[in-house]
């Protein structure tokens, strides 16, 4: 069981000891040190709230309101939802702040707390070290009877998102509607299933749910990698599907599935959404170190540059700005498109895909092919209390210093055959092992190479 507690917000699984898991009362004082700092900033005494469809997130939406009321700040609760309609409702409310309840790909006996800004996105690593400032002095004054914050559930959000969507430029609902596409979608169980509906019927298409009751009881792991998503290709072939559809349970990340029941990567999402806008508006592109080199190319191939990002959606938005870049995003299927939101949109990112086929004529396999390929291996190694990560970074670093590499985010070393990037994650307890190269044999290779030389430096199997 595990509580985690960093700038990203709070994560762990419920049940069990406070300060060990996530409890009601780690809940509650997470969320009142993070009223207390939104108070304290100035910003207007206003927070949206919205969830996902996990079993404990009912429970725990609960404490999050009752606690920001009793801060005084006014709470606007959106109930189920996905994190980019949260995203876009907290300017729209004018609200000073934002939390979404949701564990994204984490299993079901896992929940989170995540906290945005006043634009509606995830606050600095500088907000969220004062967050945690604030966590740790536990010094959090309350709001008199005479001055609780006000309650109000605002519905209608998710269709104005859809909305929005529709009215991107580079959405063309019209053409999509004159192919009549058939779209399988695997909702995991969560709020995918009351957003994704909606979206493909304004967009003509017909959809076939799995897992389609938001319940919260994952019929499978819920991250979208291919090892979960066999249900998915199996009846896209079947159903003789346009497309398949994996989302997470909040809705910001999208996996897709060809018509033959093929993959097409979790990583070529970014790829084929940035490939269409850019042939619309050229520019530049952004990614995180984690992310694949195919980004990197179509971006050159339209005349862009490719600027690489820390991971995070944070790191990953302040590059986009930085760089004026046109769309960006992160390879695990975060599609981020200026002009809408600064936020992974799992929603925006289908309904710009399903553009790009209807005006090309092309199916989802032959676009695929149209794209390098390369090859990704997402590992991973337990982080152990015993491991410091520091010193293990800081010896790989010594032994492959001949090597192409970069420190901003762990450590990223290029080889001529491709890369591999090892850095501690920010969600679990686990040091994230990826590689990628131009075969799945090279690819693993350099993963398994790599966890080798990590054995090799803590004496000890990883």
């Amino acid at each position: 069981m595990t509580l985690i507690k960093s700038i990203s917000g709070i994560r762990g699984t419920i049940g069990g000891k406070a300060g060990d898991n996530l409890t009601p009362q780690d809940v509650v004082e997470c969320t009142a040190a993070f009223g207390y700092w939104l108070l304290e900033n100035g910003a207007p005494p206003k927070a949206v709230v919205g969830r996902d469809g996990r079993i404990s997130g009912p429970m725990v939406s609960q404490l999050v309101i009752s606690t920001l009321i009793g801060l005084g700040i006014d709470v606007v609760d959106l109930g189920p939802s996905t994190t980019p309609t949260v995203e876009m409702a907290v300017p729209e409310e004018r609200a000073g702040a934002g939390i979404i309840i949701t564990a994204s790909h984490n299993p079901e006996n896992w929940n989170a707390l995540k906290f945005l800004n006043h634009k509606g996105e995830f606050i600095s690593q500088a907000d969220g070290e004062a967050l945690l400032r604030l966590l740790d002095e536990g010094n959090i004054d309350y709001a008199p009877v005479e001055k609780l914050g006000n309650y109000r559930i605002a519905g209608g959000y998710i269709e104005h998102h859809i909305q929005k969507i529709l009215e991107l430029p580079y959405v063309n609902a019209d053409a999509v509607r004159k192919q009549g596409y058939k779209v399988v979608v695997d909702c995991i169980n969560s709020t995918g299933a009351i957003a994704m509906p909606p979206l493909l019927e304004a967009l003509g298409c017909e959809a076939v749910l799995l897992n389609g009751e938001p319940n919260g009881r994952f019929a499978h792991n819920p991250e979208p990698l291919p090892q979960h998503l066999e249900e998915l290709c199996k009846v896209a072939r079947q159903e003789k599907a346009t497309l398949g559809v994996a989302v997470d349970p909040d809705v910001d990340r999208l996996a897709l599935v060809c018509e033959d029941g093929q993959l097409f990567g979790e990583e070529y999402t970014l790829v084929a959404v940035a490939d269409y806008i850019l042939r619309q508006k050229p520019g530049n592109t952004v990614s995180n170190l984690s992310s694949t080199r195919a980004l990197r190319d179509v971006t050159r191939s339209h005349g862009g540059q490719y600027f690489a990002s820390a991971v995070g959606e944070v790191n990953v938005v302040e590059k986009m700005k930085e760089v004026n870049a046109v769309i960006g995003g992160e390879g695990n299927g975060g599609v981020i498109v200026p002009g809408l939101h600064y936020g992974r949109d799992a929603l925006a990112g289908l309904a710009i895909f399903l553009t790009y086929l209807a005006e090309s004529g092309q199916s989802a396999s032959t676009l695929r092919r149209s794209y390098p390929d390369y090859y990704m291996v997402k590992d991973k190694a337990a982080l152990r209390p015993e491991i410091d990560v520091n010193y293990l970074l800081e010896q790989l670093e010594e032994r492959f210093r001949d090597e192409d590499y970069n420190t901003i985010d762990g450590l990223k070393i290029d080889f001529e055959q491709g890369w591999v990037h090892l850095r501690k994650s920010n969600t679990e307890p686990i040091i994230r092992i990826y590689s990628e190269s131009d075969s799945p044999e090279s690819a693993q290779r350099l993963a398994d190479e790599m966890k080798m030389a990590m054995q090799e430096i803590l004496g000890m199997e990883v």
